[in-house]
């Protein structure tokens, strides 16, 4: 949790941004969680925690998080986005069930080496990437 605190305070100062109390409660409560979750959510939960923070404040704290390289965003169809931190975590992608809104993450090193590969190819050089593969749960389908 040091880390990720410490890597938001220098993302901040940097930036010419406080550290706030509140971004701490946000950051802190984000780093606890191991599901992905929409901001209604985390205000929610933020609010049963007795924490009097606005829903503004943890839409612009999870856009800050996200440009530090502490959370990412998943685009959802026809659902709010949800999001997920991911410091410290290895690299996995996702595949989001258009009807009931469940999220499968998942790692295959082939489409890893396949997706560098097309990179190379156009001599691009890739930083990072979103694999969202888009469908229907063996539940849904």
């Amino acid at each position: 949790m040091i880390d990720a605190e410490r890597k938001f305070r220098e993302y901040l100062s940097e930036k010419g941004l406080r550290f706030t109390s509140e971004r701490l409660a946000i950051l802190l409560h984000v780093m606890s969680l191991h599901e992905h979750f929409a901001v209604d959510d985390l205000h929610h939960q933020l609010r049963q925690k007795g924490l009097s923070i606005s829903h503004a404040t943890v839409f612009r704290t999870l856009a800050l998080l996200i440009d530090c390289g502490i959370v990412q965003k998943l685009p959802c169809e026809k659902m709010p986005a949800r999001y997920e931190h991911i410091f410290g975590h290895l690299h996995h992608d996702h595949m989001f069930c258009l009807r009931c809104g469940r999220i499968i993450e998942f790692h295959n090193a082939p489409i890893e080496r396949w997706q560098q590969k097309v990179a190379e190819e156009h001599r691009f050089q890739m930083t990072g990437h979103h694999l969202i593969i888009r469908g229907y749960c063996e539940k849904c389908h």
